[in-house]
């Protein structure tokens, strides 16, 4: 394979990016707009690129992603999209009846510099905006951030939008879960009620991403935020805003239209952060940590104790979404781990502050990157330069794991070759098990495939 081709000897690069950590803003923008209920996705731009974004997620959930594109043809491209926007929202409204039309941009309508906002502005002052009906939209062209950025941008979209401030504050926090799976939101929404936590979660794939099958589509399935609940959100008590790249600018904005209080937390995987978020959410809501979790805790705990001769000081390759990276990185190190090498392609100095601030003296040997030039070839780089035990991150790794011989667990965005990241969760002390259950899977599966006879265990 072309990967065994790759050098061993790091240069440093500053104008190509060789097999990104990362794909592109308009796929993150159309999953958090998946989040609403009744909620059609559309690409301002060329209808090869809606397909892209797509398939893309379709490939990832297994399921039918519906969205509308301009499909911008050469006339288009030189002399503006409004007239095909316009044309575009009457025919969704005509044919689909959405709820909601959530536009985001793409590289060739940012370039040619369609303004959204005043087209869309345009299409209500002309009536083409039914009563009722609304639409929103974000900036999100592919050559700035990644698909985080474009999932942050779209739910700031959504939090300038939606909310509406009360004359009294309602006895209900907001929780903005960041980009994660559907059944990440579907564990922390289980949690929430648990703990008897009235809460509005936006945005919310579960139920949408991965519906169940009754034997009739749904063009609109039942999950997703509803519009009462994301105009109430505006006099919430209290915003939990999960991931810091993907939901700080939600929390932001929310701030600023209905004053609602924030903090931003890492996204709750793995132990630590799963008991800040919890702690954090009983001081705000005076809602006690019922023993259920307790429980649950304890047999996280557990599993670490019956396991750890196979955890301790095992190398690390981490790479995918800082959002997901910062909690993974902190629970390995818990687990007395060692996370080595530590790519994402999504840019911001708050990753590698943070990281810095994880690892401490605990990973004297790490190496940590993020932004364009964090990329797959740089983590197989480090790798060849000395080897690791284990693999973490999303399906582009399979080649570097096959090639190196080294275990490998999927996590992360897109996972393409597997199932069941859209229905268990990684989230909370459940997710931490099931974590825990994924890794130590593939580091006895390699000792046993390796394990010459005179030492191939039935009981490990």
């Amino acid at each position: 394979m072309l990967l065994r081709h790759t050098t061993k000897e790091v240069k440093e690069r500053k104008a190509l990016t060789i097999n990104p950590a990362k794909t592109c803003q308009p796929i993150g923008a159309m999953y958090a707009s998946l989040g609403l209920h009744g909620c059609l996705p559309h690409s301002h731009g060329s209808q090869g690129c809606c397909s892209y974004h797509r398939s893309t997620l379709t490939r990832h959930y297994k399921e039918p992603v519906m969205a509308g594109t301009s499909s911008f043809t050469e006339g288009a491209s030189v002399f503006g999209g409004q007239s095909n926007l316009l044309q575009a929202f009457n025919n969704m409204f005509s044919i689909y009846d959405p709820d909601i039309i959530a536009v985001h941009t793409t590289c060739l309508s940012e370039t040619i510099g369609d303004d959204v906002s005043q087209i869309t502005q345009k299409a209500i002052a002309d009536g083409k905006i039914p009563e009722g009906k609304h639409v929103i939209n974000a900036s999100t062209p592919s050559y700035v951030g990644s698909h985080v950025t474009g999932f942050a941008n779209m739910c700031a979209a959504i939090a300038r939008y939606f909310p509406e401030k009360q004359e009294f504050a309602l006895d209900q926090v907001n929780i903005l879960p960041g980009w994660v799976e559907p059944s990440d939101m579907r564990e922390i929404k289980r949690m929430m009620s648990e703990m008897h936590v009235p809460f509005v979660m936006f945005p919310d794939t579960s139920g949408v991403m991965d519906a169940p099958q009754t034997g009739f589509h749904e063009f609109y399935p039942k999950g997703g935020t509803s519009i009462p609940d994301l105009k109430r959100s505006g006099s919430s008590s209290f915003t939990f805003a999960l991931g810091k790249f993907s939901s700080e600018s939600a929390g932001i904005e929310l701030k600023k239209k209905c004053d609602v209080p924030f903090e931003v937390m890492d996204i709750p995987l793995g132990i630590n952060s799963t008991d800040r978020f919890l702690m954090k959410v009983s001081e705000v809501t005076g809602c006690p940590v019922p023993e259920s979790l307790a429980d649950e805790r304890g047999r996280v705990v557990d599993i670490i104790t019956d396991m750890q001769q196979y955890l301790y000081g095992k190398r690390v390759a981490l790479y995918g979404d800082p959002d997901i990276l910062i909690p993974l990185t902190e629970f390995l190190v818990g687990l007395d781990m060692k996370p080595v090498y530590i790519v994402s392609g999504t840019p911001g100095k708050y990753f590698t502050d943070r990281m810095n601030e994880i690892l401490g003296d605990s990973v004297p040997e790490a190496k940590v990157k993020n932004g364009p030039q964090a990329d797959m070839f740089l983590m197989h780089q480090w790798i060849k330069e000395e080897s690791v035990d284990l693999i973490m991150g999303n399906t582009y790794g399979k080649y570097i794991a096959r090639d190196e011989d080294i275990p490998f667990v999927r996590m992360g965005f897109p996972i393409l070759d597997r199932v069941g990241h859209s229905y268990f969760p990684m989230t909370g002390y459940a997710g931490a098990m099931r974590i825990l259950e994924k890794m130590l899977n593939a580091i006895m599966d390699k000792i046993d495939r390796e394990a010459p006879e005179e030492k191939f265990e039935l009981v490990m």
